[in-house]
């Protein structure tokens, strides 16, 4: 049996704050190994990297997702007892749920409420001297979100709304007044959507059938009950936070025209295709995912490494996104490259991987947030003219997750598209 390598430490989980996303790839250039153990928050973790680790995470046979994801990442990203924390049957129960949301003609539904609202925004931004897009798109997302998942919005709590569900998406990483604020925002949107679920249930809201808060409200387990209030609560919001999280990979888009101003030009002859080949050079390039979690449902031996039942391992996700062996010229942006790519579901993770939406833990709405990049890309190339003003344009790979540190600031905004009516 070969031995794993192990660093010699107490505890790691400082210097996941400290290193940020590259964590775990400056240890495996360390070992010069694609598997070494560590210690975080108190256990003893195997981390992986590489397509064919990847292939074995998402092997349902070897691991599950029980009692992986810690208490800071559900008391902000996540929630408790949520689909993410499902296995097996329960879990392919309830993904079925969250895949019913993907067909077609609702996806679609959902792009053109946000080109409305990209649209109503740019008339907003034509009076403004100056507007931060990551913030703006927060708030495109939250509406577009809510009224496609039929959640009503008071409009006086726009930004406010969408700020909590931000500050969920940023609270896990964070310490002190970061986290709390995710704990915060994370209590506040559950006990307000957990209302919206019981108004539903007791005929006091009356939300169309086809909607994800009407179906999550009536859902009911493989024991045939309905959700626990709190636990719907969460699941709603599993609709809505991804969505609103989108906001950052529109902010990388916009950080990539800018640096890359040839693209304009590439992405102007609307070729579906190409527009497709950049959001995904966007998703791989720039940081979200750090690394993917799971835990051995059983011992077994792979490539001659012994893994005992029970055993957290992590996925470098972050380190596998730029990896040279996989993609030349990884911190290149290189949108053509994706012309050329095999489609595999174990190499391009930036949220998760496994070759079936239905069974693995592959994200549910991966393909709603490629559509939802694509329409913002359609929206800033082809119906808004803007100026990039001087700004802090950096991204730090030591916060998880992060951004641009300016938000995208962008300034003397015309819309081109006034009397616009379908989508592009």
């Amino acid at each position: 049996m070969r031995k794993i390598p192990k660093e010699r430490t107490i505890d790691n989980t400082l210097a996941v704050l400290m290193d940020g996303y590259p964590f775990l790839t400056k240890r495996m250039e360390k070992f010069n190994s694609k598997i070494f153990k560590t210690r975080l928050l108190g256990e003893e973790v195997i981390c992986l990297y590489g397509k064919e680790a990847a292939a074995l995470m998402y092997d349902n046979s070897y691991f599950w997702r029980q009692n992986v994801i810690p208490k800071r990442v559900q008391n902000t990203l996540m929630g408790t007892n949520g689909v993410q924390m499902l296995d097996d049957e329960q879990h392919h129960h309830r993904k079925a749920l969250f895949m019913s949301f993907m067909s077609r003609d609702k996806i679609q539904r959902l792009m053109e409420l946000m080109l409305r609202y990209w649209r109503a925004y740019a008339q907003k931004w034509e009076k403004m001297e100056r507007v931060v897009l990551f913030d703006e798109a927060s708030e495109v997302m939250y509406l577009a979100a809510s009224e496609w998942a039929g959640v009503a919005v008071d409009p006086t709590k726009v930004r406010e709304h969408a700020q909590e569900y931000i500050n969920m998406i940023f609270g896990f990483g964070g310490v002190a007044m970061r986290y709390l604020r995710g704990v915060k925002a994370r209590n506040k949107r559950e006990q307000e959507i957990g209302q919206v679920i019981e108004n539903i249930r007791s005929g006091k809201l009356d939300v169309p059938k086809n909607t994800a808060a009407y179906q999550i409200a009536w859902f009911r387990d493989l024991d045939g009950e309905l959700l626990d209030t709190k636990i719907a609560s969460v699941e709603l919001i599993n609709v809505i936070r991804p969505i609103v999280a989108i906001a950052n990979y529109v902010a990388y888009s916009a950080l990539a025209l800018h640096e890359h101003p040839e693209q304009r030009n590439k992405l102007a002859s609307g070729e579906d295709k190409y527009s497709q080949y950049f959001v995904q050079e966007v998703r791989r390039l720039y940081p979200f995912t750090p690394f993917l979690g799971a835990r051995t449902r059983k011992g077994f031996e792979w490539n001659g490494y012994q893994f005992d039942e029970g055993k957290l391992v992590l996925l470098d996700a972050y380190g596998m996104l730029h990896d040279p062996e996989i993609w030349p010229e990884p911190y290149e942006f290189k949108p053509e490259r994706f012309s050329n790519w095999s489609g595999s579901p174990f190499d391009f993770i930036p949220q998760g991987g496994g070759d079936d939406f239905y069974t693995t833990h592959r994200c549910a709405g991966e393909w709603i947030t490629i559509e939802a990049m694509k329409v913002a890309l359609k929206f800033l190339t082809l119906e808004v003219q803007y100026e990039v003003p001087q700004q802090d344009l950096s991204i730090s790979l030591v916060q998880i997750p992060t951004k641009p540190k300016s938000g995208i600031e962008i300034s003397n905004i015309v819309y081109k598209g006034h009397g616009l009516k379908a989508i592009a």
